[in-house]
């Protein structure tokens, strides 16, 4: 059981950006964690048992950042049949795998009919998965390919019924970062038009930001704003979605940038430092007051900066991925167990839980 969302205090961009970058790293995170405890008094973080299996490599995007994407055409480009990515799947949930996030990046030979066969398939192969597609990025993009509406598109997916989408594709939302890192990609206000379509239609979405490549402090803490401000929207909604279950964004998570063997390595050829990560959970937690939940994780950082996430403000701990190509292909690829992660949890002096993607718990661990 949750306290109510709205905290007693409200940050202005001023003091939003004193939190990031100049108070002292022990006094934020004891604010945020006060936060934390006031919003989830029970002292429990949540994970979820996921698989992310790439239906394709084939994106025309070609973000700076990515070292995954390959051009159509290329002698390893690759494009899953339903019957290969139901099967991808299945082993996944044969190893304990109860969500499924689809992502596949801007292939233009993928349709809206190709998707819901993906669907279908999945739902044939495994009834009890949750599946959990596409990202904002890629439905701007399939709306553009096919010369349809951004709602007739998430319309198909609501009557394929799928009911949540992930936040993929935000990266920063500032058009100068994006024509830096990702020029062909949707623009912010693109990305955030579709996740305000999305949650007029019912969606619960989560909102995602990717750091530590050419943005500013400002740039960040205008991100934050930027989602609280669309959050604020679907709040003053009357009623509850989904048999009250909260609406709009229902969780932050943030990853820095790896460069590994991308494009932007030579730009930017060191990671952050794990401190940054930290100051960032610890600011969405104050900033983010409309938002439920805050993730901290052990995969995309580091599991000693993903345990201190857990005391800087963040209730939820990410994914056990089963399966995973992105960061990989990136040259991150970190792995952990079931065991691992609720030993994490519990040395940070929480209950772990398991839960959904709609941050419903489904078992106690």
């Amino acid at each position: 059981m949750t306290t109510p969302l709205v905290s007693p205090v409200r940050y202005d961009r001023r003091q939003a950006l004193e939190l990031l970058t100049q108070l002292p790293m022990g006094e934020l995170m004891a604010l945020a964690h006060a936060e934390r405890t006031r919003r989830f008094p029970d002292g429990q973080v949540t994970f979820v048992m996921d698989t992310n299996p790439n239906y394709t490599n084939v994106c025309i995007t070609q973000c700076r950042f990515c070292a995954f994407c390959r051009p159509p055409g290329a002698e390893d480009a690759y494009l899953f049949s339903p019957e290969e990515l139901a099967a991808t799947v299945l082993r996944s949930v044969k190893k304990g795998a109860t969500t499924v996030l689809l992502q596949g990046g801007h292939n233009p030979d993928v349709t809206p009919e190709l998707w819901q066969q993906y669907i279908i398939a999945i739902r044939e192969a495994c009834p009890d998965v949750h599946i959990h597609p596409f990202s904002p990025a890629e439905i701007a993009f399939m709306a553009e390919k096919e010369n349809m509406p951004v709602r007739e598109v998430l319309r198909i997916l609501w009557d394929a019924g799928i009911r949540t989408l992930p936040g993929g594709g935000a990266e920063i939302l500032s058009d100068r970062v994006r024509q830096i890192i990702a020029p062909r990609k949707a623009s912010a206000q693109e990305w955030l038009s579709v996740c305000k379509t999305a949650h007029e239609l019912g969606f619960t979405t989560t909102a995602t930001l990717m750091f530590g490549h050419v943005e500013t402090d400002a740039e960040i803490i205008d991100h934050l704003f930027a989602l609280r401000d669309l959050q604020d929207k679907v709040e003053a909604r009357p009623g509850d979605q989904d048999g009250g279950r909260p609406g709009g964004f229902v969780s932050f998570i943030p990853w820095s940038f790896k460069p590994g063997q991308t494009d932007l390595a030579r730009t930017v050829p060191q990671p952050v430092h794990p401190v940054r990560y930290v100051r960032i959970i610890a600011t969405a937690r104050l900033v983010l007051d409309n938002c439920p939940h805050i993730q901290s994780s052990w995969f995309s950082e580091s599991v000693a900066a993903g345990q201190l996430g857990l005391l800087a403000g963040a209730d939820d701990f990410g994914g056990i991925l089963v399966e995973e190509n992105v960061h990989k292909e990136a040259g991150h690829a970190p792995t952990t167990t079931l065991e691992d992660v609720l030993t994490i949890i519990r040395r940070a002096g929480f209950t772990p839980a398991r839960r959904d993607s709609h941050y419903q718990l489904v078992k106690s661990s």
